[in-house]
């Protein structure tokens, strides 16, 4: 056996790192707390483990309260106008895609350091990367536009202005983004975060029916039968409940 095949050999042997940037590979700071690096201490106490958890739970909770916008807002809202509580099984369908979906990227991106996005163009190729970048651009453009349209509406139910209330809401988002701190942001987004308790209230105020909602969760079915307006109400449910941001996130 040749001296190059032997090195050949060889290299096929070592294990590779799955790691593609080890720009991502060192303290995380959130918006609660720091853990470093080199922090392996296992965390005996309760106090420890929520602390822990605090320093890392931040980008989760934000995904999870991101489907709280205009866009989702409105679409739960008109499914319940329209069909009463007929079409809660959807939502009970789409909690393990949710799982499924969200903890595939988490679990990607923990390992090799890098987003989606950078994993699509290392695994096809950079067209395929670039492509997939476009798509999620073009839906992010068609989300704000939907967010400035709630805040439009949300102004003008207080008698402000939709001219006045959407630049400062565009200005605000911009200067969060700008800022080049992750911590910042992350905090920043708890404020909405908290601010999206408020459906708690609003829940407790609407009396609903506790059998109403237990049938309209384990029956499937349309309140006044399928028709096609209920079928674009469901494919809309699933479009604003499962977004394709949620994965690059």
């Amino acid at each position: 056996m040749s001296e190059r095949e032997s090195n050949r050999k060889d290299s096929r042997l070592k294990p590779t790192s799955a790691v593609l940037d080890d720009l991502n590979q060192g303290d995380i700071h959130g918006a609660f707390g720091t853990i470093r690096v080199s922090d392996v201490t296992p965390r005996r106490t309760w106090r420890r483990r929520i602390l822990t958890l605090l320093a890392i739970v931040g980008p989760g909770l934000i995904v999870m309260v991101g489907d709280n916008d205009a866009g989702g807002v409105s679409t739960y809202a008109q499914a319940g106008q329209d069909f009463g509580y007929s079409l809660l099984w959807t939502l009970l369908l789409l909690i393990p895609v949710l799982i499924v979906n969200q903890e595939m990227v988490v679990r990607l991106g923990a390992v090799t350091g890098v987003g989606y996005a950078r994993l699509i163009s290392e695994r096809f190729g950079r067209s395929w990367g670039w492509f997939s970048a476009g798509g999620i651009f073009l839906l992010n453009f068609l989300t704000i536009s939907t967010e400035f349209m709630g805040v439009s509406l949300a102004g003008e139910y207080f008698g402000l202005q939709p001219v006045i209330v959407v630049p400062i809401a565009a200005a605000v988002l911009v200067l969060i983004t700008v800022s080049g701190n992750f911590r910042r942001w992350e905090r920043a987004m708890f404020v909405f975060l908290f601010a999206s308790l408020l459906v708690l209230p609003l829940l407790v105020l609407s009396h609903p029916s506790g059998d109403g909602v237990l049938k309209g969760f384990v029956t499937p079915g349309v309140e006044g039968g399928l028709t096609s307006d209920s079928a674009l109400l469901i494919v809309a449910i699933v479009g604003t409940t499962v977004a394709p941001w949620q994965m690059f996130f």
